[in-house]
């Protein structure tokens, strides 16, 4: 066998272009994932970090408006009630207090709003004090 010597000619435009486009290759690349690391965790952030203190969202039901106060500590929600709720409205709405009570035990349980069930018996009910819960709470984030 004979060894036969190639030579490859490149020309000096090809390796410009081909080496600016790696580079900016690179840079898209770089500038990707800086977006969505950063993003990821100011989200992260921003969900489990609480001003103290206590918010409150309305309710309106039919003619009448109640208010849910809604207690947060730096990390956690501490507590659910409502306020300014008159008997006409516990009258007609009687599964509005049991359906709080169920709400304040899963949020313990679970620690957020996130993985509240509702039984099919306050499904309605639940679901109002959960979105009050909602508005209360993006006025507590940081």
């Amino acid at each position: 066998m004979e060894n036969k010597t190639k030579i490859v000619l490149l020309q000096t435009k090809e390796l410009i272009y081909t080496g600016i486009f790696v580079v900016l290759g690179v840079i898209l690349i770089v500038i990707l994932i800086s977006m969505f690391a950063s993003k990821n965790d100011k989200n992260k952030s921003a969900k489990s970090t609480y001003e103290p203190g206590t918010y409150t969202s309305s309710i309106s039901l039919g003619d009448s408006t109640f208010e849910v106060m809604v207690t947060v500590s730096d990390e956690k929600i501490e507590n659910v009630a409502f306020d300014q709720m008159n008997e006409t409205i516990t009258t007609m709405y009687p599964l509005l207090n049991t359906a709080l009570d169920k709400v304040n035990e899963q949020i313990k349980e679970h620690g957020s709003i996130d993985n509240i069930a509702f039984e099919t018996d306050y499904q309605y009910t639940g679901t109002v004090i959960k979105q009050a819960i909602e508005a209360a709470l993006n006025k507590a984030h940081k």
